[in-house]
């Protein structure tokens, strides 16, 4: 069995960054669907602008919002602004072809790549 990319949601820009909420990347209901991505689904984020990348899981924000909000202890590391890649995994025995999103700088489904 080998990992494998699952889905991808490519170029989105980060609306808010919280310290104070615990934990999780609150995602647009809608990307999230578009993706394949279940709420408390682990994902992996890629930030563009500074390199950093961390872990967390997502939580559901509200449909058509746009919202990508990064909280708890990695606001630290990405800030409002940033563009970050958001990646899920699958666990197979072959790749079965991620599901890959393209968004706008308002965090708008453009296609999928």
């Amino acid at each position: 069995m080998r990992q494998f990319l699952r889905s991808k949601i490519h170029k989105a820009r980060v609306t808010g960054a919280d310290v104070n909420y615990i934990g999780s990347v609150t995602l647009d209901q809608e990307l999230m669907e578009r993706a394949g991505i279940a709420e408390w689904e682990k994902v992996l984020i890629v930030d563009n602008t500074n390199g950093a990348r961390l872990e967390t899981y997502a939580i559901v924000g509200e449909p058509g919002s746009g919202v990508v909000q990064i909280n708890g202890g990695a606001a630290h590391l990405v800030k409002p602004g940033d563009e970050v890649i958001i990646l899920t995994f699958e666990i197979a025995d072959s790749p079965s072809g991620p599901i890959q999103l393209l968004v706008d700088a308002q965090n708008k489904f453009v296609r999928y790549l």
